[in-house]
């Protein structure tokens, strides 16, 4: 109908083309043209309004009006990653325990014409800046430098690596001491492999974009089971903390599954008290963190589980220039945890050594 109009118009004078286009806007402006939806009548309004809000923050909300529209009365809520729709008494908002991320508040505005929904987003970040942690070498060991590594992980004295490539992805036994692989079990070359864990008896491992979780028996590394990726885009890293398995997807995510069925229990988004942290690679839970490799960076990222918070960055620039380079080296990728506090094992894709080291405060 507008293109009809727009071809009549041409047809016409100078002087009756303005009269006509002032008729043909009054007349789509009240056909409905104008701001549609609720948000044309109202706006939600943050008191001491911020680009970013912390958990210590207690958000004072209140409904702008925009048009004549009278509201009656005010139903608030919000959206919570972890706890759902959560009431909001009187327009206020305790941020307090609240994860990371970007959340939503709503707000049912009752009126004489019916209700009106407004929505507006919040984000969530750290409370304060996470504390910078330097490094010292203890050890070397020896590693396959054709070890495209994507998990490291000791259970007691063994130690298990994930090797990823298509066509060169396996499962391995190592002999940290020798760096000696003592058992190899490859993938089918329709697999990337990526992250594992190790939780009671089995071995679980993610693949990257083939939506597919691999389970091992602890022993033989024979393949018992398979299962599939919900919501999350991807495998990346994969730990556990006895009781629930955590996975990266190459976003700020880090999904929560349940070990038994492996369904996706929710996320948690990680972020400083600046910006969301994406491309979380390799994890490993340690004494009760979550350490994170960042893809392409030389950082390890301390993460509170419940939060998403980082609280503490490991500071890792200079570790691969202490191993051999060559044309196939890769970034950093792989921590290992024996339990022995403060110390990790470090290496990477395509290195020749994994590292122990001691990691502690930068003065």
């Amino acid at each position: 109908m507008v293109i009809l109009a727009l071809k009549f118009l041409s047809l016409m004078t100078p002087l009756r083309q303005i009269l006509s286009l002032l008729i043909l806007a009054i007349f789509l402006f009240q056909c409905g043209t104008s701001p549609k939806g609720d948000s044309a009548f109202f706006e939600i309004l943050i008191k001491a309004d911020q680009k970013t809000y912390t958990p210590l923050d207690t958000l004072d909300l209140s409904v702008l009006t925009k048009l004549s529209l009278k509201a009656d009365s005010i139903q608030w809520s919000a959206q919570n990653t972890s706890m759902g729709t959560v009431p909001i008494e009187l327009g206020t908002l305790s941020l307090s325990d609240w994860p990371m991320g970007t959340h939503k508040i709503q707000a049912l505005v009752y009126t004489s014409e019916g209700p009106k929904k407004i929505t507006k987003e919040f984000t969530i970040v750290a409370p304060q800046k996470p504390e910078v942690y330097t490094y010292t070498i203890l050890e070397r060991f020896p590693h396959d430098i054709n070890a495209y590594t994507q998990g490291l992980e000791f259970d007691g004295d063994d130690l298990f690596e994930s090797t990823g490539q298509y066509g060169q992805s396996s499962l391995r036994k190592l002999d940290l001491t020798q760096g000696k692989v003592l058992r190899n079990e490859p993938l089918d070359h329709s697999f990337f492999a990526e992250g594992i864990t190790v939780f009671d008896d089995k071995i679980i491992q993610l693949t990257w974009r083939e939506n597919t979780g691999l389970v091992y028996n602890k022993e033989t590394l024979e393949l018992i089971d398979q299962f599939q990726y919900d919501k999350s885009l991807q495998g990346w890293g994969l730990c556990n903390d006895g009781t629930l398995l955590y996975k990266s997807d190459g976003t700020q995510k880090i999904w929560k599954l349940d070990p038994k069925t492996y369904k996706e229990l929710g996320y948690i988004e990680v972020y400083t008290d600046k910006l969301k942290i994406d491309q979380i690679n390799e994890l490993e839970w340690v004494d009760g963190k979550i350490y994170a490799n960042i893809y392409q960076k030389d950082a390890i990222a301390i993460v509170d589980p419940q939060s998403g918070a980082v609280e503490g960055v490991i500071n890792l620039k200079g570790l691969q220039k202490e191993v051999t380079q060559h044309k196939a080296l890769d970034v950093l990728n792989g921590i290992a945890y024996n339990g022995t506090p403060g110390e990790l094992f470090i290496t990477g894709k395509n290195w020749d050594q994994i590292f122990k080291i001691k990691v502690q405060l930068k003065q």
